[in-house]
């Protein structure tokens, strides 16, 4: 049986779904493939964001040849073999172009991925290649310079996976629109929410449920539970998440690592995805944490980051070691509320320009507009020189947006400033 998800993969452009960042009617690329001038490129993000759906409508906008193949198993061989052929269509009567699909191009080692270059320079094949991983660290330089466009695939918003589980419901042609099945749309919306952002993982779950669902029965949200096998309370009202990722933040915040877990166990059994939990810890690091202790960023995106690659349940350990870690350090918000000022006083005063001295002299005829001049370079002075960086009458007023705690580490970052700060007073009077 033919999985939903590959049955209700769309053929037209316009049908596509997700990816509205550089896929709309009317962007560069959606013109390149209507107006058939779409070259290489290199798609990358998580599975279930149309990926292979995308580069398969390119092949059949383009009228090209398309070959599709799978990066784990197909070796160096039926790679030569491929491109010999491609040759063949492109040298002769055809003078044809062939589209080369690669999904998962990653597992290739330099070797495999290096013997597209030739072929990618005559023009004799496009290539198109899908990977989970950042493309920047996994695929060759040398290939990454031949592709025109790298273009980056975000998992799809539950207002997104919505339309399509709707879609999917009505549909009489791949869909199940000849069922009739009742089905409550606040469970679709839970399904939507729980399938985070995979719609591999969304249509292939309802695909589940319509086959298995008993005569009579309405989609609801108990059977969505049932069919993903996670409790669906979390979900029930819309706001239950905010509320949970609130408590979570303000706890962590009052320094209460027991009331902290507690809420990041209930976000857990209410079916929270780690990228949603993720994000949030991230700012927590920075918003609440800060410069008390400066590490704990680097610790908690090196959980969120374990957690990701894990995938649960094991990620929950990961997850509660980050939470765990910033309840339990001292806290500061000083550099937020920092930048909170900084942007404040440029919404609501006219602020001056840089000085003259910090501009950029690194171009022909700076010199002669004063750029660079009267610099001082720190570090020929042993790390620190007194002079002026704040623009003229920000400098004249002694504006101070970072104000130091004595929290945790930054009391040492305090002592440092304050030290700066008496050896500009004394510079000043003498």
């Amino acid at each position: 049986m033919i999985p939903l998800s590959t049955r209700m993969r769309p053929d037209h452009l316009d049908e596509f779904t997700g990816q509205s960042h550089f896929m709309y009617k009317g962007s560069l690329l959606y013109n390149a493939i209507k107006n058939k001038t779409f070259d290489s490129a290199i798609f990358f993000g998580p599975s279930g964001t149309g990926k292979t759906t995308l580069a398969r409508i390119v092949a059949k906008e383009m009228d090209a040849d398309f070959i599709e193949i799978n990066a784990s198993t197909t070796g160096t061989k039926e790679l030569k073999t491929m491109i010999e052929n491609a040759k063949t269509r492109f040298f002769g009567l055809q003078k044809e172009t062939t589209y080369v699909y690669v999904d998962e191009f990653h597992r290739w080692n330099k070797l495999q991925q290096d013997s597209l270059l030739k072929a990618l320079e005559e023009g004799v094949i496009r290539f198109i290649g899908s990977t989970t991983e950042n493309p920047y660290f996994a695929v060759n330089n040398a290939v990454i310079s031949r592709v025109r466009n790298i273009y980056e695939f975000h998992r799809l918003t539950g207002d997104e996976l919505l339309g399509l589980l709707e879609r999917t419901l009505t549909d009489n042609v791949k869909g199940f629109g000849g069922l009739g099945i009742p089905y409550d749309r606040e469970a679709l919306r839970v399904l939507a929410e729980m399938s985070g952002g995979d719609a591999r993982v969304a249509l292939d779950t309802l695909g589940f449920i319509v086959d298995n669902l008993s005569e009579g029965k309405t989609l609801d949200r108990k059977i969505v539970g049932e069919a993903m096998q996670r409790q669906t309370t979390f979900y029930d009202r819309g706001e239950d998440k905010y509320n949970l990722l609130s408590a979570l933040q303000k706890s962590v915040r009052g320094s209460d690592p027991d009331a902290a877990v507690h809420y990041l166990a209930r976000l857990l059994e209410g079916g929270g995805d780690i990228q949603m939990i993720g994000r949030r810890l991230l700012v927590m690091a920075s918003e609440d944490v800060g410069m008390a202790y400066p590490s704990a960023i680097t610790i908690v995106t090196a959980c969120v980051q374990a957690a990701l690659m894990v995938g649960l349940p094991e990620a929950q350990i990961n997850l509660a070691q980050a939470v765990v870690l910033m309840a339990s350090c001292p806290k500061s918000n000083a550099s937020c509320v920092a930048l909170d000022r900084a942007i404040a006083d440029l919404r609501t005063r006219k602020i001056d320009d840089v000085p003259l001295h910090l501009k950029d002299s690194h171009y022909k005829g700076a010199e002669d507009r004063g750029h660079g001049i009267g610099y001082k370079y720190p570090h020929a002075f042993g790390g620190y020189v007194p002079q002026q960086y704040l623009p003229d009458n920000l400098y004249r007023e002694g504006t101070s947006y970072y104000q130091p705690t004595e929290n945790g580490s930054e009391s040492s970052f305090k002592k440092y400033l304050e030290e700066l700060k008496r050896i500009d007073e004394r510079n000043h009077k003498g």
